[in-house]
């Protein structure tokens, strides 16, 4: 084979290496399920539907989980002013891992006036997977205080997952234990919409993506070292 030849059918199956990484890279899936709620509150039970949408954005070596409600849940017979209500929910963990994460959010910025349904804020927790593989997120119990009562929600039509992803433990270590994560409260920003957000999956893609450049990169190199090496040759 020629050098010319030899240069290009290397820089080829570099490229085809490069797209080979991309298309291994893993995905998240997410959809917005509809949740029916028990909600027991002060004044008796109460029952509401909110689809949720789960989200899941890479941060640090874990992920940032965002949990939404569409709809309002619940309802207050008196005005609730601004910053008097506070919620609070937990996602329960399947697939590869197992337990709950706890998420939190912000207080009511505006007041909720009374007999109208309670707009949720976004919850955020973070992620920290402990087993390798596909995790999944399901929607589980709400819990919002307000004016110094709890009122707890709770599924009840046994949600499917409104998020999987597929994770790596630290180490890359696929045992373990049941695990429980906490999060912390987060400043809220709406996270509606069509779209998914950049997820960890999407992120090792643009990773694996660097990778295959760099395959693409050294198989150029190479070849560049194979035709210089041979012009002397070809000059005698």
């Amino acid at each position: 084979m020629s050098y010319p030849k030899r240069t290009a059918a290397l820089a080829s199956a570099a490229a085809l290496a490069g797209s080979a990484v991309l298309l291994a890279a893993p995905a998240a899936h997410a959809d917005v399920v509809d949740v029916n709620y028990r909600c027991q509150t002060p004044i008796g039970v109460k029952s509401a539907v909110s689809p949720i949408d789960i989200k899941g954005v890479r941060s640090g070596g874990g992920y940032k989980i965002t949990m939404s409600w569409q709809k309002g849940v619940s309802s207050s017979p008196v005005e609730l002013g601004k910053g008097a209500m506070t919620p609070s929910a937990t996602i329960r963990l399947g697939g590869a891992d197992s337990g709950t994460l706890a998420v939190s959010g912000p207080a009511n910025a505006a007041a909720i006036p009374a007999n109208t349904p309670i707009k949720i804020s976004d919850l955020s927790g973070t992620y920290t997977p402990r087993k390798t593989g596909k995790v999944t997120f399901t929607a589980a119990t709400l819990t919002i205080k307000a004016l110094g009562t709890t009122t707890t929600c709770a599924p009840t039509n046994s949600p499917k997952p409104s998020l999987t992803l597929d994770v790596t433990a630290a180490g890359g270590s696929s045992s373990g234990g049941s695990s429980s994560s906490s999060g912390g409260s987060s400043s809220g920003g709406s996270s509606s919409g069509g779209q998914l957000p950049q997820t960890g999956p999407a992120d090792s893609a643009v990773a694996l993506g660097t990778l295959g450049g760099t395959v693409l990169l050294a198989g150029a190199a190479g070849a560049l070292w194979l035709t210089r090496r041979g012009q002397p040759a070809a000059r005698r």
